[in-house]
């Protein structure tokens, strides 16, 4: 048993990192940034940026305010509204779920039938989120499944790390060897294209698939270990005596097997598994995948489906998802039989429960707004792109992996990161005679890395409030893996950016 200890909450953590980057936008005030990165960027998102560059001008780091650091947390929820409002959301949806039972019940029915057979979930698990991770670029969007994960888990006999790392691990590991991943492969390749430099789909799609396997196998033999240890004896288990106490609250139910399964439940459940599904269809980009990026062949397959949100099938986002699990949770509620208030108090009690998650995600949202205002982000791929020109390729993987890292903390979301900096190193690849391809998996695995553990990512913070655990507790458990994976990784990149040209 593990004495209680004080540790930083995560709106500290934030704090502090946030008050850090703003006083070193201070001390760089007025460095410059090489016209090169700037007029690399695109015109429609940065077009103040490029004129200046165009007019004969200078951009330049510009020194954080108090008002940055001041508005920074309300800027940050404004920016993230739309993932914000997704989580609340789908809080009041689990919220509304488990007031029937279904899920308790459920829960407890599939641990009777996977008994002796408990760590089997656990891969099916992992392979299933990194599946999603790898094609679509599930992140944000589990979330929603930590209620679900972490009670079955726990009803299992493993505790709430081994829930964590199964849903957080399982879907990081894809996304960081994204094959198709839109958001991640898809929009560096966008980038490339951006700027004329040629790439190979087939390389990405080949070293994403290698990238994730490894990393994936060493994350699910990692976990299986530990999850093994704790069903063995819970007193190995990492968590403090708070946390310990917290999955006790939150997550046991002392009379779960005792629960009776009945036609209700399964219907509820049957609903429950509906609304999810329903997200991964809709967040799958056919137009892209099927149709070969041909709109207007899309919409005539898909754009039918317009008919609830105004989007199709394809192109739903958190605001349409949101509005769909708050749809799902009404239909549930009445499947129930709840009286109008019953449901919506349930609502809002299961949306309050993840509210501190959503406020989070803000304050890390934040981070990113003054790195964009300050243009040090910009500074960071200036220098960094300065220190890769003219290193063998043995070397410059490795750089530009530990760059990504670095870059990824400041800029947590993959697409944004791939929009500003492709086109400077995949770019600055292609003109050292390597291939820009190779750069898209690095960019690939070294965000995925970070987003595995960083504080900045909605995410790691979002998933471990969701499931009651504290940043501090999941770095000490899980750093060993993290350097042993960033190893397979730089092995994996520095072979492919030496033997492929």
């Amino acid at each position: 048993m593990k004495a209680k200890k004080q540790s930083l909450t995560a709106f500290s953590i934030l704090f502090i990192i946030l008050a850090v980057l703003c006083i070193i936008s201070v001390l760089l005030n007025g460095q410059p940034i090489s016209n090169d990165i700037i007029s690399g960027l695109n015109p429609e998102k940065y077009g103040a940026l490029v004129e200046t560059v165009a007019a004969g001008g200078t951009v330049t780091v510009v020194g954080a305010k108090l008002n940055n650091f001041f508005m920074a947390y309300p800027n940050g929820f404004v920016n993230a509204a739309d993932l914000i409002v997704f989580i609340v959301s789908i809080g009041g949806f689990i919220g509304v779920v488990m007031k029937t039972g279904a899920l308790e019940a459920g829960v407890y029915h599939l641990v009777k039938k996977m008994h002796g057979k408990e760590e089997v979930l656990i891969v099916i698990l992992m392979v299933l989120f990194s599946i999603g991770g790898s094609t679509y670029g599930m992140a944000e969007e589990t979330i929603g499944f930590y209620a679900l994960i972490t009670t079955a888990l726990v009803a299992a006999g493993f505790d709430t790390i081994v829930a964590v790392a199964t849903v957080l691990l399982g879907a990081g590991c894809g996304v960081l060897g994204s094959t198709i991943n839109p958001f991640a492969t898809g929009a560096a390749t966008s980038a490339l294209q951006s700027v004329n430099v040629p790439y190979s789909s087939t390389t990405i799609m080949v070293l994403g698939f290698a990238l994730w396997v490894t990393s994936l196998l060493i994350a699910i033999i990692f976990v299986l270990r530990y999850a093994k240890k704790v069903k063995a004896d819970k007193g190995s288990t990492i968590l403090s005596l708070q946390e310990q106490q917290d999955m006790k609250d939150h997550f046991m139910k002392e009379d779960g097997q005792t629960l009776e399964f009945t036609g209700k439940h399964k219907a509820v459940l049957i609903v429950f598994a509906i609304s999810f599904a329903v997200m991964i269809a809709s967040l799958i980009s056919y137009q892209d995948i099927t149709f070969g990026g041909n709109e207007d062949a899309y919409l005539a397959a898909l754009g039918w489906s317009d008919f609830l949100t105004g989007v199709p099938l394809g192109q739903w986002y958190f605001a349409e998802l949101a509005a769909w699990f708050t749809f799902a949770a009404v239909l549930v509620g009445i499947m129930a039989r709840m009286s109008e208030n019953e449901l919506i108090n349930t609502y809002l009690d299961g949306a309050k429960d993840l509210l501190s998650v959503a406020l989070v995600i803000a304050v890390a949202r934040g981070i990113t707004v003054v790195m964009q205002a300050t243009h040090m982000d910009f500074w960071i791929l200036d220098k960094s792109a300065a220190i890769l020109k003219g290193v063998p390729g043995f070397v410059f993987a490795p750089l530009s992996y530990v760059i990504y890292l670095v870059l990824s903390f400041l800029v947590p979301s993959t697409s944004g990161l791939a929009g500003f900096s492709i086109p400077v190193m995949g770019g600055l690849a292609n003109t050292l005679g390597f291939d820009a391809s190779v750069m898209v998996a690095v960019f690939s695995a070294g965000c995925g890395l970070i987003n595995l553990f960083t504080p900045t990512s909605g995410v790691v913070m979002g998933g471990l409030g969701a499931a009651k655990v504290e940043l501090k507790t999941y770095m000490k458990w899980g750093l060993k893996l993290f350097v042993a994976i960033g190893i397979a990784n730089i092995v994996v990149l520095s072979l492919a950016m030496m033997i492929i040209k």
